[in-house]
């Protein structure tokens, strides 16, 4: 059987050429103001995009537009009881957003870095972003292309990863052309994970509730489980016992 050609061939960098038929795609690597601008500005038109993360490929809107909310979900598949995360750039802003219940010694430990810490949420978040529940899921990504963008958006960005519900969580922009129809811009940012575990890689960030005071609960392993747990143990908290 003849196999049809790609959309986009990856260079050696792990950068994707960009596909004759779409103008969707720019590479962060090869020119990262002008795929910052072109972000900014996409987001800020109530649009949607894809773009590399410390993890796996991010779909993202903008936290506080409800239509880009809803969008997130429609594109996805996804089952709206499920929240999304939100991603700041600093470790200043996650306070903006929720109430906080670690040290900042701890804070500065874990971010940034692959991992989503889950506090209660402040009124000023948009009260249509996870309706159904008073947490929220804070990210601070180790990735400059990710924080400088929610930097020059001025609010956090609705993050989740660029694939189906269900779907294999993707480490190069060629894993997920289901979407590209449905985005207005695809930042490419070469194959991720390269150096390390790519199965680990693919597990997304560690997910931890530290909602209740002086203890933790682990909602999803996620690619950093042990050096999280080891952080939160260093700083004497301890699991949250169910039982």
């Amino acid at each position: 059987m003849k196999r049809e050609r790609s959309l986009v061939d990856e260079d050696e960098d792990g950068t994707a050429d960009e596909p004759q038929s779409s103008s969707k795609v720019l590479s962060c690597l090869k020119d990262f103001d002008r795929a910052i601008n072109a972000a900014t500005s996409s987001l800020q038109n109530g649009n949607l995009i894809a773009l590399p993360t410390d993890t796996i490929y991010g779909l993202c809107g903008l936290a506080q537009s409800s239509s880009a909310v809803s969008r997130i979900y429609q594109v996805k598949e996804r089952d709206l009881s499920k929240p999304i995360a939100i991603c700041v750039a600093n470790v200043s802003d996650v306070h903006r957003w929720a109430h906080v219940s670690v040290p900042e010694e701890l804070l500065a430990d874990l971010l940034p870095g692959p991992v989503t810490l889950v506090f209660e949420r402040k009124p000023v978040l948009n009260p249509e972003l996870n309706p159904g529940t008073i947490l929220i899921g804070v990210r601070i990504p180790d990735d400059s292309f990710i924080r400088r963008l929610t930097t020059e958006c001025g609010e956090p960005l609705a993050l989740t990863s660029a694939n189906k519900s269900g779907g294999k969580s993707p480490l190069s922009i060629t894993e997920f052309f289901e979407l590209w129809p449905s985005l207005d811009l695809i930042v490419d940012g070469g194959r991720l994970g390269q150096s390390g575990n790519l199965q680990d890689n693919r597990l997304g960030s560690t997910v931890v509730d530290l909602s209740v005071p002086g203890f933790y609960r682990l909602i999803r392993d996620g690619s950093a489980v042990k050096g999280t747990v080891d952080i939160l143990r260093k700083h004497g908290l301890k699991l949250e016992d169910h039982c």
